[in-house]
């Protein structure tokens, strides 16, 4: 499904995507594939992307469940009772997705956090991620891991991919929240270089996912950063907030069952 509009995780099982900000209808700092409806979008645009976006990755709009995303470790879940009814009532607060129901769709909304999709191809489940720092110092992705685990799925058959936010390169941070992580991972999620003290998001997530029993290997990491990239992507750092919003989805599908992820090892 690789498109202008969406990139892939070359090796992951579930159909799934992540989205650029390429071939849309939002203009200036929006331009133009502006996902999110809280930036201060005209909606009739914000509509026309999420038509373009779903009709590109064979997604149903109706069954594209979202949550208001606050910055947590909340997880909600997708069951029969909600299928077809995305878009109908209020959207539940949390931070995580998790389905065992065939087709459902599910997706984060990112503009520099991290999105984390996982799948258990064995089980066809599936869970949809948005692990900021908040989320990630609060080991979100466990909590996802501990959901499927709970309906079945072993932790090491569960496939990962993590998709494009910032890195390690452009997130500077402050001394007190570098401390936070390196107290809670380790010091290698912070890099000194230049006076600046720079947080590896990806590697915090990455060690929280091995302690939560799910091996390296089953790991594939995008390698893009979004605050590199302007002519790609979104970036809320980057553009001081006035910015758009991707997605990230993933549905309960399974097109491909490849041998594995092939990210390998943490290094």
């Amino acid at each position: 499904m690789e498109s202008e509009l969406w990139r892939t995780a070359r090796g992951f099982p579930a159909h799934h995507g992540f989205s650029t900000r390429l071939g849309g209808t939002s203009e200036g700092a929006l331009a133009s594939l502006n996902l999110g409806r809280s930036v201060g979008d005209a909606p009739e645009r914000v509509d026309e992307n999420l038509r373009r976006a779903c009709a590109a990755a064979s997604l149903d709009l109706q069954d594209l469940h979202t949550v208001h995303q606050v910055h947590g470790a909340d997880l909600h879940r997708v069951t029969a009772e909600l299928r077809g009814k995305a878009r109908q009532g209020p959207r539940p607060k949390a931070d995580a997705l998790f389905t065992a129901e065939p087709g459902a769709a599910l997706a984060v909304s990112v503009a520099d956090c991290v999105p984390v999709l996982m799948a258990d191809p064995a089980g066809k489940r599936v869970a949809a991620v948005h692990s900021g720092w908040r989320g990630t110092h609060a080991e979100i992705a466990a909590m996802a891991v501990s959901a499927f685990a709970a309906a079945g799925s072993r932790p090491e058959a569960l496939r990962v991919a993590i998709g494009p936010s910032i890195r390690l390169c452009c997130y500077v941070v402050g001394k007190d929240l570098a401390d936070q992580f390196a107290e809670r991972f380790g010091p290698e999620v912070v890099v000194e270089e230049d006076g600046n003290l720079h947080l590896d998001l990806v590697r915090a997530i990455r060690l929280t996912l091995r302690r939560a029993g799910v091996p390296d290997a089953n790991v594939e990491v995008v390698p893009d950063c979004t605050s590199c990239e302007p002519e790609r992507y979104y970036s809320h750092r980057r553009d001081r907030g006035n910015t758009g919003r991707h997605l990230a989805f993933i549905a309960n599908a399974f097109p491909a069952f490849p041998e594995q992820a092939g990210a390998g090892a943490l290094s």
